[in-house]
């Protein structure tokens, strides 16, 4: 991956904290990862624990962000959150697994993206 494309991916990921907490949501972590996955951000949404994908974008040439989030990523995210878990003695906690897509206009990936939060975008398989 490119300095650029990591430092994009990085200010969505920012962008996507920052939209989260003006949205009530309490930050847990960030950049969780295990031997197989990786979690972008896990927060909690009232009694809901989050585990949120975030997909950042600069273009539509490639689809939308949501698109990237394909059965296997889904099941390295379940597979992630589930020994996040159980590490954190999390039993019995209600769970939805959400995608932020974050789009920057092309040139200018530090600017007021246009943010979308899809709740529930998968579920346990």
């Amino acid at each position: 991956m490119t300095k650029r494309r990591q430092t994009i991916g990085r200010n969505g990921e920012n962008a996507a904290v920052t939209f989260l907490c003006r949205k009530g949501y309490t930050l847990l972590e960030r950049n969780y990862r295990t031997r197989t996955s990786e979690i972008d951000i896990i927060a909690k949404d009232r009694d809901c624990i989050c585990f949120v994908e975030v997909k950042t974008r600069t273009s539509l040439k490639k689809g939308l962000a949501r698109e990237s989030v394909h059965h296997a990523k889904q099941l390295k995210l379940i597979s992630g959150a589930s020994l996040y878990l159980k590490e954190n003695k999390l039993f019995n906690q209600q769970v939805r697994f959400d995608v932020i897509e974050v789009f920057f206009t092309p040139g200018h990936p530090d600017e007021n993206p246009e943010i979308t939060l899809i709740k529930n975008a998968f579920g346990t398989v």
